[in-house]
């Protein structure tokens, strides 16, 4: 049995993106989306932001 994985914390999240030098606002804009997008994943569920 495989160990089940835990999510990252925001903060976690956050102070790895700003360690490779990009936003949130960036990445979503890489991933096609509208700048503010990736920031809903953490409030709600978002299946597709989340991959």
């Amino acid at each position: 049995m495989e160990p089940k994985s835990q999510d990252w914390h925001r903060a976690d999240i956050k102070s790895a993106l700003e360690k490779r030098g990009i936003t949130l606002r960036d990445l979503s804009r890489q991933a096609g989306l509208s700048p503010d997008s990736l920031r809903n994943v953490f409030t709600r569920s978002w299946p597709r932001a989340e991959r």
